[in-house]
């Protein structure tokens, strides 16, 4: 096998090995026990009957995607599918908001449109900025949904919106990249909490 010296390649690579490293054992120690009681009053809201709906902008929009399709699908084990809804998907809902209102009102028209009272929403923003993504969670909270945020750096406006029977699972980092990380492996936290209180097939 050929030996090669270590490259300025791969000490970048190195390096975001162990910045993702470091990031996962700060939130490990910060949010289990958030995750664990945002977990459970999701799996009460379907338990219920009710659905969850999900947003975010870019990287965000795609973790929303990909936590609707665990499940309306299935996480790790066989159950019933799941109520959940991602609000980033439908195309022609979300121009029409962003042209004939503002893109700030994409998701807000949307929770206003499909969220009940007893529902759930997932909103995903690393910086707590995404102004469309808090004014959902506005109508969200005049609806009487709950909402669980997930966030990075220091909140930001959407960690000052939350109310007392709401969810943030902030990642303590300031790396876009590195909040995303472990935005996903939360989101796998709440599907596992999840399924281990969903009935099976």
């Amino acid at each position: 096998m050929s030996t090669r010296s270590a490259s300025p390649l791969d000490e970048t690579i190195d390096r975001l090995f162990q910045e993702h490293q470091e990031t996962l054992i700060e939130s490990r120690r910060r949010l289990v026990p958030a995750t664990a009681a945002a977990g459970a009053r999701l799996a009460q809201t379907l338990a219920r009957g009710n659905k969850i709906l999900i947003c975010g902008n870019g990287g965000s929009a795609a973790d929303a995607q990909h936590f609707a399709a665990e499940l309306l699908n299935r996480f790790e084990r066989e159950r019933d599918p799941l109520p959940a809804l991602a609000l980033t998907t439908d195309s022609s809902t979300l121009t029409s908001i962003a042209n004939d209102y503002a893109y700030e009102k994409v998701f807000a028209k949307q929770v206003q449109a499909l969220g009940q009272t007893g529902d759930a929403l997932i909103a995903l923003s690393t910086s707590g900025q995404s102004v469309n993504v808090n004014a959902a969670v506005k109508v969200a909270q005049a609806r009487g949904l709950v909402t669980v945020a997930l966030t990075g750096r220091d909140g930001g406006p959407l960690a000052r919106l939350l109310q007392s029977t709401d969810f943030e699972l902030r990642v303590p980092a300031t790396s876009t990249a590195r909040i995303q990380e472990v935005h996903i492996l939360l989101l796998h936290a709440l599907c596992a909490v999840i399924d281990a209180s969903a009935s099976e097939p």
